[in-house]
């Protein structure tokens, strides 16, 4: 089920993690999320408690940020956190967002990253 934060650019949004979700089929999560935490779009299951996940991924994402730059490793491009059943997968979205998907344990990690990095650009470009 996908959740709006606002009708017009919620459809638009929405339209990005359909897509997404279409081309892989091993997404089993997707959400476009601010950098403060608070939930822009989503499609999640019903189990999944959207403003949790979207304030778990910023801090995600700023952790990163900070591992990047302390380590000498230069501008943060993804957050990985592997689990036992998949993966939960992050990058930034523009200056003001981020989106992040959680997949199955088989999922072809480089692929899924090719086509975040393309939804992350059209997201970028819309926020």
């Amino acid at each position: 089920m996908v959740s709006k934060m606002s009708e017009t650019r919620g459809e638009t949004l929405e339209s990005v993690l359909n897509e997404l979700q279409g081309n892989i089929p091993e997404i089993e999560a997707a959400a476009i999320v601010s950098v403060e935490g608070l939930p822009i779009v989503s499609a999640l299951p019903a189990d999944v408690d959207e403003a949790k996940l979207a304030a778990i991924t910023a801090a995600m994402l700023t952790l990163g940020e900070k591992a990047s730059v302390e380590l000498g490793k230069g501008e943060l491009e993804q957050v990985n956190v592997k689990g036992v059943d998949g993966w939960v997968l992050v990058v930034q979205a523009g200056l003001n967002a981020c989106l992040t998907v959680s997949t199955t344990a088989s999922a072809k990690i480089g692929l899924v990253f090719l086509d975040m990095k393309r939804a992350a650009e059209k997201v970028a470009s819309m926020i």
